[in-house]
């Protein structure tokens, strides 16, 4: 029985290398063919973990418990099932929900809020700054209405044309208080 448990703990072991280093090559390689079969808990994270525990928890108890081994096999299926729902829902779960892109489309930028950093020509191009999650992007710029806008004028993204952003100014007559 301590063979059965030590080919799971090394199976485990080495199916968790395997999905690690392989991962993506494999799921490429398939092209989504075995993606009928998932089961939201059943990530190859959380079947390596709960083989891997059996494996562990199996040896332990062998050596260590003086059980037989039928009660043996429970506790190790128990101690498997508890440490892979806490796998799924300590790791698992919070990395997909934290899974963020830094991608966005320019067409996103409508409506936003932006600077003015190189002035933009009443008939021209100018560049204008945008917070897009942590950081800062820059874009062509042009004025909507056809007028002169100064650098470190707020404005707002009005529409994107040609991948040029028309931008208006925020708030017209406050000046640089703003």
């Amino acid at each position: 029985m301590e063979a059965l448990y030590l080919g799971c703990l090394v199976g485990g072991v080495l199916f968790a290398l395997v999905t690690v280093v392989l991962g993506d090559v494999l799921s490429n390689a398939l092209d989504g063919f075995l993606d009928f079969m998932s089961v939201d808990i059943l990530k190859p994270t959380v079947v390596a973990s709960a083989v891997t525990v059996f494996g562990g928890a199996g040896v332990l108890l062998t050596r260590y418990s003086g059980l037989d081994n039928v009660p043996n096999m429970l506790l190790s299926i128990v101690i498997a099932m508890f440490i892979s729902v806490l796998v799924f829902y300590l790791y698992v779960k919070p990395m997909e929900n934290s899974e963020n892109s830094t991608g966005y489309s320019i067409q996103d930028l409508v409506g936003r809020i932006g600077e003015i950093t190189i002035p933009l020509p009443a008939l021209g191009y100018g560049e204008v700054m945008v917070k897009v999650g942590a950081g800062n992007v820059l874009h062509i710029a042009s004025s909507l209405e056809g007028e002169e806008v100064p650098a470190g004028t707020r404005v707002v993204i009005v529409k994107e044309a040609d991948g040029v952003l028309q931008v208006t100014e925020f708030e017209k007559g406050r000046g640089d208080d703003v």
